[in-house]
């Protein structure tokens, strides 16, 4: 017996710890066969997470070696924290675009940023703030990837033409990117379009392998041309370095290139607290966390939000469950400890996801696979990104975002429920003014339609003799004024006054404010000598009613025997 006790406080406590360290559900299992397919997808991703990592570092302003420091660290962190097999974490498009328009291409205030970006993630898993999250709709998350995509590709028409000088707000980065057309230079425009068309085929290529099952390809051409599309951005990058690396020799400067990054390893040391001007000026901790503004708040949402869809769409895909919670600690751990190895915020990435789960990935130990890949690439090959064509990079990341324009949405939002446009649109629009007030905006507007409808619930009103009114949602202090008028000017303020049945059955919310105006209706029907009904209450909501002892207050199971008592009660008149 003493044996027992002491072995339930172990078991629990071994159930807490696999809760916290979800490596420990699969690693006891592991086997051969495991190891095979994580090495194999670790590998794939690898070769389609270096071109991305230093594209991404682009686009958030930074210099290239910073998108590699940022895509090693979330393989290790996920291995022992993630809950999904599939999710890669790393640089994404969106928070590259989010990172340059709060830190303005600073590198030590993109690495504090994220420091400060996951100590408020992990806050939120630890607290189990998850469920903030469903208050940002979907027409505020399409709304924003849109834009986004938009403004990112079209960032990148600058690099494909090779010029200079164009600033980084978007309607100014139009006016001169079209303006400056005529300095275009043809080495940079002739690479980016042959590799833009390159990526386009290799795309379709694996697409159509997908979906033509029948194909007279024999099994061993079918797998060739799917590794070749599925590692392309690798492949044409390379390519891209080649040639520009032949025409660098001779002396002559064809192509704009990345040119000098920083050898080697990141050194392992804590994010700055601090920043010190070109002039020399120290600006403190606290007023580059003013500078950070509404950046801090958007992104580590935006961060959870991209992440959390992403595994939640794989995890059904293929049958498993994550725990959101934890996903949240994973996120969060991974950009603490990412900015002590000079990383900017990360989050998980839907198309090397994609990627992983094709390639068959059994356990996020893929990750380890993955994150090696690019500690390899960053201590050996730094070098040879020297001759990487700023264009081949720009056509890299002009494919990887432009399937998230969804332009079908909008039609199925019309379809379904037209309002659901007003925070699409706003979102979209104010997104090309800053990334950030787009969020805020959409989410406001999303929030005042939430608020709206709570405010001004369904009430269908039918006359049997005796007037019903059926309440369609919960009664919260929004609505008491919208109910009150209804009933004010249906029943109390006509000649001759009338009873009312309120159906309540789908009722399943009351709070104070109610209660307080439902005493003020009770006391106007009984001077007018008629009546409040209440019917179809729930249990929860009647034991609160008769707590409240409201005078003249009666109530019926159901409509149908409210509209009888009611009807005995005129004839008895």
């Amino acid at each position: 017996a003493p044996s027992q006790r002491n072995s339930a406080p172990c078991c629990c406590s071994y159930s807490t710890l696999k809760a916290w360290l979800p490596i420990l559900s699969w690693l006891p299992k592991y086997n051969l066969k495991w190891l095979k397919m994580d090495v194999l997808a670790g590998l794939t991703v690898g070769l389609t997470t270096v071109p991305q990592a230093l594209a991404y570092a682009e686009v958030a302003g930074l210099p290239v070696q910073f998108g590699l420091y940022s895509a090693f660290m979330g393989g290790f962190i996920y291995t022992f924290l993630g809950t999904s097999k599939d999710v890669t974490l790393g640089p994404t498009a969106i928070m590259s675009l989010l990172c340059s328009s709060v830190v303005g291409g600073q590198p030590h205030r993109a690495v504090l940023l994220s420091l400060l970006c996951g100590l408020i993630q992990a806050v939120m898993a630890l607290l189990r703030l998850g469920f903030l999250l469903d208050f940002i709709s979907f027409p505020v998350i399409k709304g924003f990837t849109c834009a986004a995509a938009v403004t990112i590709g079209f960032g990148q028409v600058k690099n494909i033409l090779g010029i200079q000088g164009v600033p980084q707000q978007f309607f100014l980065e139009v006016y001169y990117t079209f303006h400056k057309i005529p300095e275009a230079r043809i080495g940079d425009v002739v690479l980016g379009l042959i590799c833009l068309a390159l990526l386009v085929t290799l795309m379709f290529m694996k697409s159509s392998l997908t979906s033509d099952s029948d194909s007279t390809c024999s099994m061993y051409a079918r797998k060739v041309v799917w590794a070749v599309a599925t590692m392309r951005n690798a492949a044409v990058v390379i390519a891209a370095s080649l040639i520009a690396f032949s025409w660098e020799v001779y002396g002559n400067h064809v192509f704009t290139i990345t040119g000098k990054t920083t050898r080697g390893l990141p050194p392992f040391r804590p994010p700055p607290t601090s920043d010190t001007t070109a002039n020399g000026t120290v600006v403190s901790f606290g007023e580059i966390v003013k500078d950070f503004g509404g950046g801090l708040a958007v992104i580590p949402f935006m961060g959870l939000l991209e992440s959390i869809a992403i595994a939640k769409a794989f995890a059904s895909q293929n049958d498993y469950r994550i725990d959101a919670n934890q996903e949240l600690l994973a996120i969060g751990v991974t950009n603490i400890m990412g900015s002590f190895v000079s990383a900017y915020p990360v989050t998980g990435s839907f198309g090397r996801t994609a990627v992983n789960s094709q390639t068959g990935v059994c356990t996020p130990a893929g990750g380890v696979v993955t994150s090696v890949i690019v500690l390899l690439s960053l201590a050996f090959l730094m070098p040879a990104f020297y001759y990487i064509p700023k264009a081949s990079l720009a056509a890299v990341i002009i494919c990887a975002v432009a399937p998230m324009v969804d332009y079908r949405v909008v039609a199925k939002m019309w379809r379904i429920r037209k309002l659901d446009l007003l925070p699409f649109f706003v979102t979209f629009l104010m997104s090309f003014w800053a990334v950030q007030y787009g969020i805020v905006g959409g989410i406001a507007v999303s929030g005042a339609l939430l608020l709206y409808s709570m405010a001004r619930p369904q009430i269908e009103v039918t006359d049997h003799g005796v007037l019903v009114m059926e309440l369609s949602s919960g009664l919260s202090f929004p609505a008491t004024e919208y109910l009150s008028h209804i009933i004010h000017t249906r029943a109390l303020q006509v000649s001759p006054p009338r009873s009312v049945v309120l159906d309540c059955s789908h009722v399943s919310v009351i709070d104070y404010t109610v209660i307080s105006e439902l005493r003020d209706l009770l006391r106007q029907f009984k001077l007018r000598e008629v009546h409040l009904i209440f019917a179809g209450l729930q249990p929860s909501i009647l034991k609160v009613l008769l707590a409240a002892d409201l005078e003249g207050f009666r109530h019926n199971h159901s409509v149908d025997e409210a509209l009888q008592m009611e009807s005995r009660n005129l004839l008895d008149d």
